[in-house]
């Protein structure tokens, strides 16, 4: 959102789908009364302070339905016409209704989605144990915007029957290396190296793993769709209502932009563990070094968390438990106890007592190293500096209070940099931005002021059109030699302005993809309790982006 009113300057980037067992401060769920409010707040917000200046009308209530609905079903595998003919009821009132504080279409809506839901995870998992004949040809339609809505269950069971036929074969085609690889990235966000005993080489999966995999699938889909609770429906519905004007801008519930404050901070207080939900089990997917758990070491990666007790509370039994209910169960200050009953890898059950800690993300921090140049191509000579920047992350908060040591991006790039001199200099640095999705506005301006200098870096033009430009105050570079700068398509928002000034500057050569995201917007994320500051205590009720 472009705001008006004080706020952080961001530019967005993705959060893990892996969830870390920590905490900066213990997240607000809204009540029922809470999520009327944000509503209103939201809607008033928007229009105050969007660039668009645009007025929340019925126009905005038709696109708002349609923006919802493709959100919950984009490739209009679930609703039906008539579903949909229900829904278009509300195109010209929704704006009202939200004014006043009603979000009722969204569960509304949402309730109709779970259903249609059970039916056709029930009817997928029968057409999975059906046989297919794949010398038929057949031609299946992927471009949403080309399929109409069906108008019968015998339509749709139609397009499901292509659609698993479509997924069997895929998997039919799969080699088991493939899979290792995939299964890998899922659990842990990234491929890693191949370890010893991984099947490779084009061996097909049989018909009976194809099936037992799509049936895991589907039961997962299923399972973790119904366990989606009404806060979370509320945010998505206010975002379908922010993206009706542009497609960054989004509204984060409290639990939400805790999150998003602990990749900004790149700390948080909890046993430091990362988890992953797989069957109805809560499963530690990676352990922070230099948290408690790792300080502990008896809770493994792989470990299966079924009861979860805070200080000398009964234990909660977490077994099927949907994986932010168990987040927030392990979650507390630092200093405070918690015990959780493990089934270990060993199928013996424990229970271990942890006290939560302050713990520094170090994995997800800016990193440095030095490529010897004769390790790479034979008879070369020199050394390469890398710096790879996964995220451009703030710290305002630590900022705000006077913290000198405050996590900041720019900050830990001269550390980096001040680390190659160190060690004897380097001929050449290649700054990586590859899959860096953005974040504060201002690390970008100072990370390129670290090799630009002092000078202009970004202009932003405000709602009224009227430029700004922001420049970097560093008296000259940090470091003024030959520079490289990584980028693909998954390079977004503040990586776009780093690469961008770098070229403008005829700095640095910029290679990788033809294209970066493109990503033109500056954001900034407001917390909607921001109203009520004149109070006492502001209530979390979440932020705007």
């Amino acid at each position: 959102m472009n705001s008006r009113t004080p706020a952080r300057t961001i530019f967005s980037f993705s959060l893990a789908l892996i969830l870390f067992v920590g905490s900066t401060l213990l997240a607000q769920h809204l009540t029922v009364a809470q999520q009327s409010q944000v509503a209103k707040l939201v809607h008033d917000m928007i229009e105050q302070n969007h660039i668009s200046q645009k007025r929340i009308d019925d126009e905005t209530s038709g696109k708002l339905v349609d923006e919802f609905v493709k959100t919950l079903d984009p490739q209009k595998l679930y609703f039906l016409q008539s579903d949909i003919d229900r829904f278009n009821e509300f195109r010209t009132s929704l704006d009202d209704l939200i004014k006043a504080g009603n979000v009722d279409f969204g569960p509304m809506v949402f309730d109709v989605y779970i259903k249609r839901l059970n039916e056709r995870i029930k009817e997928a998992h029968k057409l999975i144990d059906s046989k297919h004949d794949f010398s038929v040809k057949e031609y299946m339609e992927i471009d949403a915007k080309e399929i109409p809505w069906s108008k019968s269950e015998d339509e749709l069971n139609e397009r499901w029957r292509k659609r698993i036929k479509y997924e069997f074969l895929l998997m039919k085609l799969e080699t088991p290396g493939e899979i290792a690889a995939r299964e890998k990235k899922n659990r842990q966000g990234s491929v890693e190296k191949k370890t010893e005993g991984e099947a490779e080489g084009p061996k097909v999966t049989t018909d009976e793993d194809a099936r037992k995999r799509l049936h895991k699938r589907y039961k997962t889909i299923h399972d973790t769709l119904s366990k989606t609770e009404s806060e979370e429906v509320v945010e998505m519905y206010l975002t379908a209502l922010c993206e009706t004007l542009d497609p960054h801008s989004s509204y984060m519930s409290p639990r939400a932009q805790e999150d998003f404050q602990i990749q900004m901070r790149l700390k948080l207080e909890g046993i430091g563990a990362a988890l992953r939900s797989e069957d109805g089990y809560t499963i530690v997917a990676s352990i922070v070094p230099g948290g408690a758990a790792s300080a502990d070491g008896r809770l493994k990666v792989n470990d299966k968390i079924i009861a979860v007790g805070s200080g000398s509370a009964e234990f909660v039994d977490v077994v099927e438990m949907k994986l932010t209910k168990v987040v927030d169960l392990i979650r507390g200050k630092k200093g405070t106890k918690v015990r959780l009953k493990v089934l270990t890898q060993t199928s013996d059950v424990k229970i271990y007592e942890l006290t939560r800690q302050e713990i520094q993300l170090k994995e997800q921090e800016v990193k440095g190293d030095i490529i010897e140049m004769e390790e790479r191509v034979p008879g070369s000579k020199g050394k390469i500096g890398v710096v790879h920047i996964p995220s451009f992350y703030r710290d305002f908060e630590g900022e705000e209070v006077g913290d000198p040591n405050f996590k900041s991006t720019s900050r830990d790039v001269r550390k980096v940099l001040h680390d190659f001199q160190a060690k004897g200099g380097v001929d050449a640095i290649i700054l990586d931005l590859r899959y860096n999705g953005g974040g504060a506005l201002k690390e970008a301006i100072e990370v390129a002021g670290l090799f630009l200098g002092e000078g202009p870096v970004v202009q932003v033009k405000d709602q009224k059109g009227k430029p700004k430009v922001y420049r970097d105050d560093e008296p000259r570079p940090v470091y003024s030699g030959p520079l490289v700068v990584l980028t693909n398509r998954l390079s977004a928002s503040a990586s776009e302005i780093v690469a961008g000034a770098i070229k403008d500057y005829n700095r640095g050569l910029i290679v990788g993809d033809l294209t970066t995201h493109g990503k033109g917007t500056v954001q900034n994320v407001t917390p909607v309790g921001q109203r009520f500051l004149q109070l006492l205590k502001s209530p979390n009720l979440g932020a705007l982006k």
